[in-house]
């Protein structure tokens, strides 16, 4: 008997012969019967999907079929753990598939599918090419194919994005570097936001710059200061005769002849180069990036510096020379910069005047 017959050993006589074209044809009809039945379940709806796959699994293990049915076992699999969500095995069956039967168009696009789900760009994209070779009218194959050329290149604008808001962080970083700037946490993002400096192609940073009335916590914003800009220019402007008066200002103290401007100066401490550029990245396309190529070593080695106290005997406002430009005051060796420039903006003609000077008034915590 064939069935008795060691592992490895050829039949010798006819009637062991015929008994094994009687068990490969057995195993056949039970392939194709497992097969027919799995697609009955498939079309049984979502509950009876297990018990499809367990009939192809099943036909596949007869061993009984040609490559090309064999193929259309797994294509089918796959086609049934697509509809599950299963994507890794959609498309390691479609990949059988392909092995067996090169022309097998379903594989193909399940294949596609399946690396689609799984964000599988350039194997999607390789994959509904191949069916599309097998069959270039195949309008499913098409529609894929479409789809995941739509996909990559957004892919491709998202990255050419972060690459984009990656350098620009970087070069205004370097510029900052290079000016001897100190960088320190922001201290009012509830009023500055995800405001920031822009170095522009004549490489000259442009800052945004907060005033702030420190008698009544009032703000105002100079959205582009040019770091080569004198502050009595600006101020000029902002005071001129022709500007409206500050809303809250009953006594008109606030003219252009009675402000002053001061800057905090004290204990600070600055940012690294990494947590900068981390900074400049909230809000773009490379917000979620955390890690930033060949600078991560330098930022690490960029480690944070104190700042010396400020003494008894001096006051913590230090007043801004209106004369000098903004990068002189900015690269004053006790200003670290709260996130982006912060002056305050005081009267002389104000009873607040005196408490500011005397150093009684601070800022509200």
């Amino acid at each position: 008997m064939a069935l008795l017959m060691e592992k490895g050993a050829e039949p010798q006589t006819e009637r062991e012969l015929a008994d094994l074209d009687a068990i490969s044809a057995l195993k056949e009809s039970a392939a194709i019967e497992l097969k027919e039945e799995g697609n009955k379940y498939v079309k049984m709806g979502k509950k009876h999907y297990q018990q499809a796959i367990n009939c192809y699994t099943r036909a596949i293990n007869q061993k009984a079929l040609s490559d090309t049915e064999t193929a259309i076992l797994f294509s089918n699999r796959a086609h049934v753990n697509l509809l599950l969500g299963n994507y890794g095995r959609a498309l390691s069956d479609s990949e059988e598939a392909i092995k067996l039967s090169p022309t097998n168009v379903k594989a193909y696009y399940r294949a596609a599918k399946a690396s689609l789900s799984l964000n599988k760009l350039v194997e999607a994209k390789a994959f509904s090419e191949k069916g599309l070779d097998q069959d270039p009218d195949n309008e499913e194959l098409k529609k894929l194919k479409k789809q995941v050329d739509s996909q990559i290149s957004e892919l491709q604008q998202r990255e050419a994005q972060v690459s984009k808001a990656l350098k620009t962080a970087k070069d205004i970083v370097s510029a900052i570097e290079d000016r001897g700037i100190k960088i320190g946490k922001a201290t009012f993002q509830e009023l500055t936001g995800l405001k920031k400096p822009i170095l522009d192609k004549d490489h000259m940073l442009h800052w945004p710059v907060l005033l702030l009335y420190a008698e009544v916590m009032s703000s105002d914003f100079i959205e582009d200061f040019c770091e080569t800009d004198m502050f009595s220019a600006h101020l000029d402007l902002m005071f001129s005769d022709s500007a409206e008066p500050l809303p809250w200002d009953k006594e008109n103290a606030y003219t252009r002849d009675a402000i002053e401007l001061y800057y905090e100066a004290g204990s600070g401490v600055c940012l690294s180069k990494k947590e900068i550029i981390s900074n400049l990245l909230q809000g773009t396309a490379a917000s979620h990036v955390e890690t930033f190529g060949d600078d991560d070593t330098d930022a690490v080695k960029s480690s944070a510096k104190e700042i010396s106290p400020v003494g008894n005997n001096r006051s913590k406002w230090v007043k801004v020379n209106e004369r000098k430009t903004l990068h002189a005051v900015l690269k004053e060796p006790n200003f670290v910069i709260p996130g982006i420039p912060v002056f305050f903006v005081v009267s002389k003609r104000s009873k607040f005047y005196k408490d500011f000077k005397s150093g009684k008034w601070s800022l509200p915590s």
